[in-house]
């Protein structure tokens, strides 16, 4: 039976080309890490929910949430959730026009500017220090009625009433969706009326690709008018197709970030209180887009210039650690033989000759199903070559992937740098390898995550003795019930029953004491059980 190679594996033998390489600069700082994109519109419900542990972890920027006793939702009132949002480290915005309920809303001037003064005065006595605007409307190009009046008038007047009890709390707008063809006729009339506000904001609800234009055209407006650049938030994103999948949003974020927005937050399609869908459901467990929000969380120092190929397909963002000794990217959209060349690195004195690389990658099973943390691909060493590496990894447009570069501590170069699909470096070359030499005492660890009817196991190989192997091949047994139907970091065959995988190029090296690491994903018509009867060249190893 033929062996498989699972998508979403580095691969030695990808030809990635430059049209799906994402570039990364490691000597060439972007911004600091504000962590930009990770908040959401009505992500906090209430005091209790989501519980501070998920919240926390993705370091939210800012949430935007509705007025105090407001009727737009059930939940989220602003001055309930911003001491959870402040735990966090968070800002919250108040999104004055979601006092009302209806869509359009059901709006009426008869006691707009009395709601005004009482939101203002309910946040004064609530002695909230984490209040980051108010945000007089939401999306006018579809919820404002003519009726009322012009847009530009409620905007002056409100402007106005807001500054005459509060002079110092910014004010954002005009907050249309992604139909910003009035932002020329709102900023001039902002302007003859000095009310423009301090942070321009907008929605991006469609697609990615958008960004950069609109972030373009409101900046050449600013210079029409004279207006000194503005804070951008981009107060929600994503499509509701696009929501709790890994693979799109990493288009988000990588271009927020590249483009200096200052704040952006996940949209609010389905339920508040599961952070802008990266929960199951409201107060529910992580999804797949969770971890891709939790490694760029865990991103410190400065933020990278990543070059994308488009404004479409492969993109990412990057971080260096303030020691200057961790390079982290996160990247996806791409299909297929993708790669991330990271440049630079000579220029930091804690890496030498070669870079210690470890490959993640967290799956899009969809926005309600649950998934326990993300997957190790791959951990290898690559040789630097006029300061650069080229990780090649074969990718799924819907996961999100994430690399890990630290100086290597030892060991032969098992990774190399990978150019059109040939290992160039370290102390393999070629394909497959399908022996293997070495008689090592062994240990075999698989880590499995389950669901109805299939699963995912990472397995780790561990040299326990003191000679190296040079080629391996671990054979095993699968339980009865069980067809694997991918495989990454080793070919696999056949698959069920007896099986073997044996290592790619890269990973054909396990040091004394080292361990290489290779996954598949199979279907299950039972309860889930591991495979056993584990063997590495011929000699029975232990599980752990």
């Amino acid at each position: 039976m033929a062996s498989v190679v699972f998508t979403g594996s580095p691969s030695a033998q990808a030809a990635a080309s430059p049209s799906t390489t994402l570039v990364v600069n490691a000597n060439q700082v972007l911004r600091p890490v504000t962590h930009v994109a990770t908040g959401s519109l009505y992500g906090l419900a209430n005091a209790s929910t989501p519980a501070d542990n998920l919240v926390q972890a993705i370091k939210p920027n800012t949430f935007v949430q509705k007025p105090q006793g407001g009727h737009q939702q059930g939940t989220g009132d602003v001055l309930t959730v911003a001491p959870k949002a402040a735990r966090a480290g968070a800002k919250v915005v108040n999104r004055l026009s979601d006092y009302y309920a209806g869509w359009p809303y059901q709006f009426s001037w008869s006691n707009w500017l009395s709601v005004v003064d009482d939101q203002i005065a309910q946040t004064k006595a609530s002695g909230i220090t984490n209040l980051a605007a108010y945000a007089p409307w939401n999306e006018a190009d579809g919820t404002w009625k003519t009726a009322n009046g012009t847009f530009e008038d409620f905007w002056t007047r409100t402007y106005r009433e807001i500054r005459s009890k509060d002079a110092t709390t910014p004010i954002q707008g005009p907050s249309f969706s992604d139909n910003i063809g009035d932002m020329d006729n709102f900023l001039k009339n902002a302007v003859a009326t000095n009310t423009v506000p301090d942070i321009i904001a907008w929605h991006e609800l469609i697609r990615s690709s958008k960004i950069a234009g609109d972030v373009a055209t409101v900046t050449g407006l600013e210079n029409k008018y004279g207006i000194s650049p503005r804070p951008i938030a981009i107060e929600e994103y994503a499509a509701p197709s696009e929501v709790g999948i890994p693979g799109p949003l990493v288009g988000y974020v990588a271009k927020f970030e590249r483009l200096g927005v200052h704040d952006a937050e996940l949209a609010f399609w389905n339920q508040s209180g599961a952070l802008g869908d990266l929960l199951t459901g409201q107060g529910g467990s992580p999804n797949g887009a969770y971890w891709l929000y939790k490694w760029y969380a865990d991103m410190s120092g400065s933020m990278l210039t990543t070059t994308a190929p488009a404004q479409t397909g492969i993109d990412g963002a990057a971080s260096r650690n303030s020691a200057g000794n961790e390079v982290d990217v996160i990247f996806g959209g791409g299909s297929g033989d993708s790669a991330v060349q990271v440049n630079g690195l000579n220029s930091l004195s804690a890496f030498g000759s070669t870079a210690h690389v470890k490959v993640e990658y967290t799956p899009s099973r969809g926005r309600t199903t649950a998934v326990s943390g993300p997957t190790t691909l791959a951990e290898s060493n690559y040789t630097v070559n006029n300061g650069s590496i080229t990780v090649p990894v074969t990718t799924n447009t819907t996961d999100g992937y994430h690399l890990v570069i630290t100086p290597a501590t030892g060991g032969g170069t098992t990774g190399g740098t990978t150019t059109g699909g040939t290992t160039t470096g370290g102390t393999t070359t070629g394909g497959t390898t399908t022996g293997g030499t070495g008689s090592a005492s062994c240990k075999v660890t698989v880590t499995p995550q389950t669901w109805t009817g299939g699963y995912t196991a990472n397995v780790t190989v561990a040299n326990t003795g003191s000679d190296a192997v040079n080629g391996w091949k671990l054979g095993f047994t699968l339980p009865a019930g069980q067809t694997i139907t991918g495989a990454w970091n080793a070919t696999v065959s056949p698959t069920s029953g007896q099986v073997a995988a044996t290592n790619l190029s890269y990973n054909a090296q396990i040091p004394p004491g080292g361990s290489q690491s290779f996954g598949f994903q199979g279907t299950d018509t039972g309860t889930y059980s591991p495979p056993s009867g584990f063997t590495l060249n011929g000699t029975a190893c232990t599980a752990g």
